[in-house]
C-alpha cells in the first residue's frame, strides 16, 4: 500500500528549486514532464520517493511531485486507488498536500533544471550524488547517469 508523502520533499527532490542541477540520472528527470500533460496524456504509474526505504512494507509518494502538481487532475491517483494500490485518504492527502520548501513550478521546469549541469555537475550536486549512492546505487550510479 501506498504511503502519502513525507512532510517536506527529500534534500535531493528533483523538484525542489535548491537542489543542484546534474544529481540524478537523465532517465530520473526525464519522467517528470510527462505528469504535466493533461490528464488522459499522463503516466499511469505514481511517482514515487527516490529515497524510499526499500525495505519499508510499503513506499512513499514523492512528496515534491506532490508538491509541484495539482493532485486532483493526476491519472495516476485515479488509477492507483482504482487498484486498490491507495486509500483514496492517501489520494486525498495528496490532492491536500502543501510545503514550504520552494518547488520549480511543472515537471518540465525542474527536469530542465536537472539536466542542465548532468555532463558537469558541481561540487555541490557532486556531495548529494554521494548521499544518494548510499540509499539508491542504480538511480544515480555513474553508469545510470546518461
Amino acid at each position: 500500500m501506498t504511503r502519502p508523502p513525507a512532510p517536506n520533499p527529500c534534500d535531493t527532490c528533483p523538484y525542489r528549486l535548491d537542489v543542484p542541477s546534474g544529481v540524478w540520472a537523465a532517465s530520473e528527470y526525464a519522467k517528470l514532464p510527462p505528469y504535466d500533460n493533461p490528464t488522459p496524456f499522463q503516466p499511469i504509474g505514481v511517482f514515487m520517493c527516490h529515497q524510499n526505504d526499500m525495505s519499508e512494507p510499503a513506499a512513499r509518494v514523492c512528496a515534491g511531485w506532490a508538491g509541484c502538481h495539482d493532485g486532483t487532475g493526476l491519472l495516476a491517483l485515479r488509477i492507483a486507488v482504482s487498484r486498490g494500490d491507495m486509500t483514496p485518504e492517501v489520494a486525498e492527502a495528496i490532492c491536500d498536500y502543501t510545503t514550504p520548501v520552494a518547488l520549480f513550478r511543472s515537471g518540465a521546469e525542474a527536469a530542465e533544471h536537472g539536466m542542465a549541469q548532468i555532463d558537469a555537475p558541481s561540487p555541490d550536486a557532486e556531495q548529494a550524488m554521494v548521499k544518494i549512492i548510499r540509499k539508491r546505487p542504480s538511480v544515480a550510479s555513474p553508469e545510470s547517469r546518461k
